[in-house]
């Protein structure tokens, strides 16, 4: 019977419950969305590409590996948890020689796999170019359908999509900048691929040359096993794997060949379920905020109808069920619509991430239908959630009252309310001190959003409180506007709870964007700003390829001069991950200043570190100091702590001398090198003539190179929230359009009583303004609080990096937002004759 009621009321109310839609329709879009991005993270392929015609791969362990063992009431527990490293993990030669004595293996081919990027106009095509040894051309297979093998250093087999592309054929000279200095060969001939191979570049060189520039001596990338004639590949890889049992070594076969051949693929799926995760359960939490916000007002519009089901004796309990299946309802609806629209949002979100490269097109996006159902499943909780909250008042008035209670609001403060409000801006305020002592980007990011939605559902809570509060205040200025204004502060002070879910998404708009926009220049400023102070050459040399070969760096070693290469890496300390980078220690200190605080940077060497200041206080550690760590291609280190300093933000957490870290890197090419000079710029400029690519910067010009480069990442961030922001943005036009729209009755009797279309609409736009301030103050007031905090923890600086243009941009979108979703549907509800409007509501 319930069911049947609430399926007509449904019916017949289509334009009511349109705004209710609206919201759970776009909830469940955007959840679904950042489910897929969550799904392709976990369960995303990687199809292989090199490694086709190999069934076996054999490859280096791509994790550093952590294990504890607690005894706990005479219980051993053990944990195992590992974390993946930057680079690739090479194996050692010999246990080729073991591999080929495994029973079913009829061969073993050792592969080398390296930077080599043509310099050719045409470039790579926007794949990445690697380089090889020809005796490996058969892990894919490739095979010649032009000229003939490398035989000698100078020799080099290209494939046949860059063959196409540049235009060049068996005999023309190819430019390679690989690993070492670049250097001309002769294209003996062009290889075909026998499967698809899409996204790489591949060079084959001669087996001498290769080993050469992959500059892992007695060490290989993976070795490729190939089964003999009608041997079982699962079979080959048990026996492998037993062969191997002691090693590092970690054996692969079918789809799990992928990850071993596009390490960054691999990587990228941990950034995605991080990602994905992070923006999912923001979603959740603001969904819950603005569906909560649009039921409760959607109730209120009910008011009349609901009072009189209580006063025709439906129980407590009947009118919360008939919220509740009303609201499961529009939820299946809105819902199903909204997880639909989901599949092709979130496929775009993933080619956006693919084109800003945050994840590599290798890591293909994974459509499955539990993002959809987990949408749907959290719509339907939502808004079945939302609808029990917002019945609890008209719940639980007794039948007498209810007629009465549907004309007006309730004057009482409803105390529950205020205590849960308060609680909740405790607990934002909680948030916010904790987020001062937070010093790395990883454990402040997720907290600063957090805090954001806390502080402002207390506002939505608050709301009614904080309307009136406004109202009082702003009674003055409005008085002035003549008897708009004054209508305007007796709608405020009468209808708060109206008004206040207006005020949250407003403020939830506003807070969001510029906390999204305002983190990032925080802390790429901060950064910016220690990195100009800290870098005291006279030049900066760039490239625009790959990095500056290291015998750049040999030619500009003249006489006084002094030249800092610099190589960046990820390293771990037991499971911290951390940006460390390597410096050349000769006369360091006359091109780089990080600000040292404790011991010396003259002691910097092979067998010494210099860590910042955040570094030495999470692991306690001072000069003299011994630390374990990581380097980036897993290679285990002990190193002694040669000195501490202040400007990790723009240096880095680790410092190492450079040729420590370039023996393990995959590029060890320079990402920049500081030279120390009193040539000029065309002098440097003409030494480096041989080296394309290249450029001689000012340190300033340096530094706007740089801020470009941070502008380019920081799109990834705005992009991974800019649903979100879309979202409440639309809850906004939402939340606007439905309390204009039901106050068609209140602006016909204001017209009988002589009032103009225009003083109507003026009087809405001025109590819109009212809103807006009280919004913008709520919204910025969050924001400040929460970027002085993170400000202060991550910079140690209670100094956010705001630009006022921004700001104001922000502010003014929010206005002309909240303008025009009021001026829209009120001055349709105006066209309706006042009298007609009059006689159908009596």
């Amino acid at each position: 019977m319930m069911l049947r009621y609430a399926l007509r009321t449904v019916r017949a109310r289509k334009a009511g419950f349109l705004g209710a839609f609206l919201a759970l329709m776009c909830a469940a879009a955007l959840i679904t969305a950042c489910g897929t991005l969550l799904d392709t993270g976990l369960r995303g392929t990687i199809r292989t590409e090199r490694y086709a015609a190999a069934p076996v791969v054999v490859s280096g362990d791509q994790y550093v590996h952590q294990t504890t063992v607690k005894h706990k009431k005479g219980k051993t527990k053990v944990k195992h948890k590992a974390k993946p490293i930057a680079e690739r993990a090479w194996l050692p030669q010999e246990l080729r020689t073991r591999l080929s004595h495994v029973p079913g293996v009829a061969r073993v081919v050792p592969e080398l796999t390296f930077l080599a990027q043509p310099l050719t106009p045409a470039g790579t095509g926007g794949r990445t170019a690697y380089g090889h040894a020809w005796e490996s051309a058969v892990l894919t297979p490739y095979r010649l359908t032009a000229g003939s093998a490398p035989t000698s250093d100078g020799d080099l087999v290209i494939d046949s999509d860059l063959a196409a592309r540049a235009g060049l054929r068996p005999g023309d000279r190819l430019t390679v900048q690989s690993t070492q200095a670049p250097r001309s060969y002769r294209v003996t001939g062009v290889a075909t691929p026998a499967t698809a191979v899409r996204h790489q570049t591949s060079l084959f060189f001669s087996a001498a040359e290769a080993r050469r520039l992959a500059a892992h001596r007695g060490q290989v990338s993976a070795f490729g096993v190939l089964p003999a004639k009608g041997t079982d590949a699962e079979q080959v890889r048990d026996a492998v794997a037993r062969a191997l049992h002691g090693t590092t070594a970690q054996v692969s076969t079918g789809a799990a060949r992928g990850p071993v051949e596009f390490l960054d693929a691999a990587a990228a799926r941990t950034r995605l379920v991080s990602m994905g995760g992070a923006m999912g359960g923001t979603s959740l939490l603001v969904a819950v905020l603005v569906v909560v916000g649009t039921f409760a007002l959607t109730v209120q519009q009910r008011h009349r109808e609901l009072a009189l089901l209580r006063a025709i004796a439906a129980t407590p309990g009947q009118i919360r069920k008939l919220l509740g299946r009303e609201a499961l309802i529009v939820g299946t609806a809105a819902g199903t619509t909204g997880a639909l629209l989901g599949l092709p949002l979130g496929s775009w979100l993933h080619s956006r991430f693919v084109a800003l490269g945050a994840v590599p097109d290798t890591l293909e996006h994974s459509v499955s239908v539990f993002p959809p159902l987990a949408a749907l499943a959290a719509t339907l909780l939502g808004a079945w959630a939302a609808a029990r909250i917002a019945s609890r008042r008209i719940a639980r008035i007794r039948p007498t009252e209810a007629l009465a209670e549907a004309r007006a609001e309730r004057t009482r403060p409803a105390w529950g309310r205020i205590a849960a409000g308060l609680l909740l801006l405790a607990g934002g305020a909680v948030l916010v001190v904790v987020l001062t002592s937070l010093r790395t980007e990883p454990a402040s990011t997720p907290v600063t959003f957090l805090a954001v939605v806390v502080l402002s559902t207390s506002v939505a809570l608050l709301g009614p409180l904080l309307v009136k509060t406004a109202a009082l205040l702003l009674a003055g200025p409005l008085r002035l506007t003549g008897h708009g204004g004054r209508l305007a502060t007796a709608n405020l002070r009468g209808n708060a709870a109206r008004m206040a879910s207006v005020v949250t998404p407003l403020t939830l708009l506003i807070g969001m964007t510029c906390t999204v926009l305002f983190v990032q220049s925080t802390l790429g400023d901060a950064a910016r700003s220690q990195a100009r102070a800290g870098v005291r050459a006279d030049w900066v040399v760039a490239a625009q390829g790959p990095g500056v070969p290291a015998e750049a760096a040999r030619r500009l070693r003249t006489g006084h001069d002094t030249v800092t290469e610099v190589v960046r890496t990820t390293i771990r300390v037991g499971l911290d991950k951390y940006p460390a980078q390597g410096v050349t220690p000769a006369g360091l200190t006359r091109t780089w200043d990080p600000q040292v605080t404790a011991g010396s940077l003259d002691r910097l060497g092979p067998g010494t570190v210099a860590v910042s200041q955040l570094a030495a206080d999470q692991h306690h550690l001072k000069p003299g100091s011994p630390l374990k760590l990581t380097l980036g291609d897993g290679m285990p280190a002990t190193l002694t702590v040669a000195a501490v300093y202040a400007r990790g933000l723009g240096f880095g957490d680790f410092t190492f001398s450079h040729d420590l870290v370039a023996r393990h890197v995959d590029n060890p090419l320079a990402s920049s090198v500081l030279v120390g000079t009193t040539r000029t710029q065309t002098q440097l400029a003409t030494t480096l003539r041989e080296f394309p690519g290249l450029r001689i910067l000012s340190p300033a010009d340096a530094d706007a190179l740089q801020a470009d480069r941070q502008r380019t990442n920081a799109e990834v961030n705005y992009l991974a929230m800019g649903l979100v922001l879309a979202f409440t943005a639309i809850a906004v036009v939402n939340t606007l359009a439905m309390s204009v729209a039901e106050r068609v009755r209140e602006f016909a009797l204001l017209r009988l009583a002589g009032a103009t279309r225009r003083q109507v609409l003026r009087m809405l736009r001025t109590e819109v303004l009212a809103v807006l301030f009280l919004a913008t103050s709520l919204g910025s007031g969050i924001a400040l609080a929460v970027l002085t905090a993170f400000s202060a923890g991550m910079t140690g600086r209670a100094a956010p990096s705001v630009t006022p243009l921004l700001y104001v941009t922000v502010v003014g979108i929010a206005g002309l937002l909240a303008l025009v979703a009021s001026a829209v549907p009120g001055r349709a509800v105006l066209r309706v004759p006042a009298v007609t409007v009059a006689t159908a509501k009596e």
